[in-house]
């Protein structure tokens, strides 16, 4: 899944990506994994079109973004083989803009309840586009400040996507943890045996399940227990500059 930048001639985003992919096949390698079979988005949150080309020219597709209306904006300016994950906190009534503004959204991370994976469902049937690939995500740190369902209900999230939203594709578990390295092992070993009951009940291998976790702070220790998405934003961009946002 991973794509390497040139080192010739690279910007500061590509050269910091480049790093950022070396970084994730040596942990794969003292893990025993192999590092093809982990993908890293880039996180460009708050960041302007021409430094995200820069990260694309570098050879790189894989791109996440939080607000609704910053995606909507970019995805049109930006080409249509980037495969965009929404990550962040999904609202009913921002769905159909989502869907509608990017049809080149290729994951929406952070399903975390029945309501808004029906409105996912139903609006991918309304526009008449291929099925959405989702993760569910999962409250390990158990922080009420955290979206995520409770890793006690997230096999019959789990169920209820599979067997009741026939556009969307579950392909997955989500998980942010606490920002605290300490926890973070916990909050990981957390999501790999929710994704054991998961794959249990619907009777698929754990290959099937993908696990999204690991950020900036702590990515190669997502990739060394497990992770097979890691979601990376100002290691290679560079520190955000917050404006407001919808």
């Amino acid at each position: 899944m991973a794509s390497s930048a040139a080192i010739e001639g690279a910007t500061p985003a590509s050269a910091a990506l480049n790093s950022v992919l070396q970084r994730v096949q040596l942990a794969a390698e003292r893990s025993g994994r192999v590092p093809q079979q982990i993908r890293v988005v880039a996180v460009s949150k708050t960041k302007p079109v021409p430094v995200i080309r820069q990260v694309y020219d570098a050879g790189h597709r894989y791109f996440g973004e939080n607000y609704v209306q910053e995606l909507v904006e970019k995805a049109p300016q930006l080409p249509e083989d980037i495969e965009w994950h929404f990550i962040g906190n999904l609202q009913s009534n921002k769905v159909k803009p989502l869907l509608s503004g990017v049809p080149n959204l290729a994951v929406v991370e952070t399903v975390d309840d029945e309501k808004i994976a029906n409105r996912l469902d139903r609006m991918v049937e309304s526009i008449g586009r291929k099925p959405l690939k989702v993760f569910i995500q999962v409250n390990t740190s158990g922080e009420e400040s955290k979206s995520g369902v409770e890793p006690s209900g997230c096999v019959e999230l789990a169920k209820h996507v599979s067997l009741n939203c026939p556009n969307l594709q579950f392909s997955g578990l989500m998980t942010i943890g606490m920002l605290d390295y300490t926890s973070t092992p916990e909050n990981f070993k957390l999501l790999a045996n929710c994704r054991t009951e998961v794959c249990k009940a619907l009777e698929i291998s754990e290959e099937q399940c993908e696990l999204s976790m690991g950020m900036s702070a702590d990515f190669e220790l997502a990739v060394e227990m497990g992770s097979t998405n890691v979601r990376v934003g100002s290691t290679i961009f560079g520190a955000r500059e917050y404006l407001k946002k919808n």
